[in-house]
């Protein structure tokens, strides 16, 4: 194609031509020929306005996404609340173990554990067997030959080992035959300023760790021998004036669901020792259920509001108002009363101190809350877990799974949609660039430079046209 030809081209052409653009450099404006970088740029901006289209769309898919995974999140923050008030071994089961002096015993209590009130008197607590031997210079000098030691556990067979023969010749042969010798106790060599001794312990408290440990024989060399450091004695205790006796310091079955950890003995002195629900616990879990519930409905409350720039991305979004509708009918929950009563003081969230606001959200009366748990703590535990956990707790928890199950919950399924409709996008967008804008490109490419040099000709062509139009009208005038 010729330089005009390709002039011609461009100019009849459906692309974005800017015609005074050519024609002044044609004519010798100040900004000679076409830039054909921003020609083409212009161009593609044009084509691109279904691309531009997608991409807005995009957007809003993205705006969308965003929103949704929030909300998903508080709603799973909700719904474990809920799962947590309905369990056996959550808060509302959770116990406090008090001591009226926490110096001598104190205790724990298993979730659920009854209340009850207990008077414990510590006589003795329990102690570990050991026995150390005299002194010899270092860990590794030689031992008096010929002397048998004896370490006899409490039950169980006897063993005896005998210096300068079987490979023990020092402490250090000494510690090693114990430790390998299966006897339940341990071994191990300290050292101070009096030498190296070997401190023998026995690997569990209480009478049944008791053992004995001597030397005999006479050796030569010197003298070995050894002497008690304690005796392996059980603890001993009374509970409402029944006797316990345990290996350790720590009981158990003495109270029922209770573990008493003994620190220290003073036979006659009488403790208290209550055990009650946490009343903190269940607290602290009503009110975090209060204020993820609030985070919730206020974040689908501030799709529906109206701004500057009109409502959330999510207004007309049906889950959404299906999840307002589920919020607002959970706070009208009404209990009903445990098996064999027929009322209860807790039939509702006012009850508990919890009231409703006109916006939905909730507030806690703490002094109210703190007084149902003190006063009537059963009943707030039936209005969350009912007579077989089915009660608000487990309630909600079902209605908010709906939303947020990970297989088939209603946010699962809107998710899953907008990530299949934003990868259509996308792959309509490639296939655009693809197929249409970068052919385009080339196509204008071409044209543009193919005008960029009839432009550079054309003056020459015009000089050429006036010369030869001159000479003709020289002639005519002769």
């Amino acid at each position: 194609m010729s330089s005009l030809s390709a002039l011609n081209s461009l100019l009849g052409s459906t692309n974005a031509i800017n015609l005074s653009e050519i024609l002044q450099a044609a004519m010798g404006a100040s900004t000679p020929g076409i830039d054909v970088n921003s020609a083409v740029s212009a161009s593609l901006t044009a084509a691109e306005v279904p691309e531009t289209n997608w991409e807005s769309q995009q957007t809003v898919l993205q705006n969308q996404t965003s929103a949704l995974t929030s909300l998903q999140i508080d709603a799973t923050n909700l719904d474990n609340d809920m799962q947590s008030l309905n369990s056996l071994t959550g808060p509302l089961y959770a116990t406090t173990v008090t001591s009226t002096n926490s110096g001598i015993v104190t205790g724990s209590a298993a979730p659920g554990t009854a209340p009850s009130n207990s008077v414990v008197v510590v006589n003795s607590l329990a102690s570990t067997a050991s026995y150390s031997s005299t002194a010899v210079s270092s860990a590794t000098a030689d031992l008096p030959t010929g002397e048998t030691i004896t370490i006899t556990p409490s039950t169980g067979t006897a063993a005896t080992f005998t210096t300068g023969s079987d490979g023990i010749n020092s402490l250090t042969d000494l510690e090693h035959a114990i430790n390998t010798g299966g006897l339940g106790v341990t071994a191990s060599i300290v050292a101070d300023a009096t030498g190296s001794r070997l401190a023998i312990v026995s690997n569990s408290s209480g009478s049944a760790g008791s053992f004995t440990a001597a030397a005999s024989g006479g050796g030569t060399g010197g003298t070995f021998g050894f002497v008690v450091g304690g005796s392996g004695v059980n603890s001993s205790i009374t509970v409402n004036g029944i006797n316990f006796q345990s290996a350790t310091n720590t009981v158990t079955g003495a109270i029922p669901g209770v573990t008493l950890n003994l620190i220290g003995q003073s036979p006659g002195t009488q403790i208290s020792l209550g055990v009650a629900p946490n009343s903190a616990q269940a607290s602290n879990a009503i009110n975090q259920f209060v204020s993820d519930y609030n985070t919730l409905l206020g974040a689908v409350n501030s799709q529906f509001a109206y701004s500057g720039t009109g409502q959330g991305v999510l207004a007309g979004d049906p889950t959404l108002e299906s999840l307002q509708n589920t919020l607002l009918q959970a706070s009208a929950y009404t209990a009903s009363p445990a098996s064999g009563n027929t009322t209860t003081t807790m039939p509702n969230l006012s009850s508990l101190g919890i009231t409703v606001n006109t916006d939905g959200t909730m507030t806690v009366n703490q002094s109210t809350l703190s007084g149902a748990i003190q006063n009537n703590f059963s009943d707030v535990q039936n209005f969350f877990q009912g007579s077989a956990l089915n009660g608000f707790a487990n309630t909600f928890d079902q209605q908010l799974t709906n939303f947020i199950s990970p297989s088939d919950g209603a946010f699962t399924v809107d998710l899953q949609s907008l990530s299949t409709e934003n990868t259509e996008l996308q792959t309509d967008i490639s296939n655009f660039q693809t197929n249409v804008i970068a052919p385009l490109k080339i196509q204008l490419q071409n044209e543009y430079s193919s005008a960029e040099i009839a432009l550079q000709q054309l003056p020459n062509l015009v000089r050429n046209v006036d010369a030869e139009l001159g000479q003709n009208n020289s002639s005519s005038g002769g």
